[in-house]
């Protein structure tokens, strides 16, 4: 088997259990905010367990990193298929006897396995570096692109399993148990090469010093922004169509086209990006998100959610590969555990605070008005970027 034809098959590998990953993310997506409005004491807490979530996550992310340079990928990622059981186990038994406090541990213990499977773009770099360079930015989007299943099934998955046990969603849970079990049967079948150690082992930089480069600060603020700014829309989406008179399979659907907005792009950005440039298509991704405000206060009608909802997956996806592509040039093999663990760190952080504003923003403020604090971050983000594009050393990202 030559060189290519391995990485493509590990690439697939990847691919599939990030299509598992977000089969399991989707579904908490469209069912989290309403199992806990279900369970809470106030609507002001319904999103709480969409933030117990992103805290499983934000608190493993970086030790994730770690535990992947010591022990490995696949190890790493068969460990987080593991509290993911546990994790929709619990939340499971949390819908049935009532407990909201259980539903929201489950959530956390869920999100452990979403830290460790987000280092599966990170996976592809390793192995695009290990057989065939030159597929670094297309393997970073294949891999992305793997979460298309989650908008096609996820949503699906929900409504089909929300009502077969007398609890509403705990059958969800259940099933997103048996979904971890296969991802974690398809990540011990991975063989990721480790880089061979060399003298730039022993030249590591301080992490102080990765981080003042421009390229570093501009590849965590826009990965962060996008993340946080899709997140704080997204979540507050199932409770804003219910409060405009939408039922549960609208606001699946809508999630659904969101999900396969945000990841379809991956079969071509990675090839935009090459022809392009990684600051263009994020200059682009900042401009679809923008597009987002815009169509969300133009109306409230399903077709209004569909398209806004839509433009903020793929303008996610193009900011995100960007940002993920540029991260990789600013560190060398022996410093790559801290910087993408910092990296995702900053995410997740980021994704805490907007999925907990979000449920309160979205009761106290409305649909409509819960787009403008969206807007800030995202003119920083833009201008950001161009002024990174118009300094010279911008101009080697097109080709990098």
């Amino acid at each position: 088997m030559s060189r290519t034809a391995t990485a493509g098959r590990q690439i697939s590998l990847l691919a599939l259990c990030q299509a598992l990953l977000y089969v399991n993310n989707v579904t908490l997506i469209s069912i989290n905010g309403l199992a806990g409005l279900a369970l809470a004491s106030t609507p002001v807490l319904a999103t709480l367990p969409v933030t117990t979530y992103i805290f499983g996550s934000a608190l493993t992310t970086l030790p994730a990193s770690l535990a992947m340079a010591r022990w490995g990928r696949r190890a790493g990622f068969m460990f987080g298929a593991a509290m993911a059981i546990a994790g929709t186990s619990t939340a499971a038994f949390g819908m049935l006897t009532g407990s909201f406090a259980l539903l929201c541990l489950g959530t956390f213990c869920t999100g452990i396995y979403n830290a460790f499977a987000q280092y599966l773009r990170f996976a592809a770099v390793d192995v695009a570096d290990a057989y065939d360079p030159a597929l670094k930015e297309r393997a970073i989007a294949w891999v992305l692109a793997g979460g298309i299943a989650g908008g096609l099934v996820g949503p699906e998955l929900s409504k089909l399993t929300s009502g077969l046990l007398p609890v509403t969603f705990a059958a969800s849970y259940m099933t997103l148990a048996v979904v971890a079990l296969l991802a974690g049967g398809i990540a011990s079948r991975l063989v990721i090469p480790r880089p061979p150690v060399s003298a730039s082992a022993v030249a590591a930089r301080p992490l102080g010093t990765i981080a003042r480069q421009p390229t570093f600060i501009l590849a965590v603020m826009v990965g962060a922004i996008s993340y946080g700014g899709m997140n704080l829309l997204m979540t507050a989406t199932p409770l804003a169509m219910k409060v405009c008179g939408f039922g549960y399979p609208e606001a699946a659907d809508v999630i659904k086209w969101h999900v396969v907005g945000m990841f379809a792009p991956g079969f071509f950005s990675g090839h935009l990006v090459r022809r392009f440039g990684t600051l263009q298509m994020m200059l682009a991704g900042c401009g679809l998100m923008l597009a987002t405000v815009g169509i969300a206060h133009a109306g409230l009608t399903y077709w209004h959610f569909w398209f806004a909802l839509f433009a903020l997956g793929v303008g996610w996806n193009f900011m995100f590969v960007g940002a993920t592509s540029l991260l990789t040039t600013t560190y060398a093999t022996s410093e790559k555990a801290k910087v993408q663990g910092v990296n995702d760190l900053t995410i997740f952080l980021t994704m805490i605070t907007s999925s907990a504003a979000s449920g309160a923003l979205v009761s106290t403020s409305g649909w409509t008005d819960l787009n403008l604090y969206a807007l800030p971050a995202l003119l920083l983000a833009a201008g950001g970027i161009v002024y990174l594009m118009m300094r010279p050393a911008a101009t080697p990202l097109k080709s990098a």
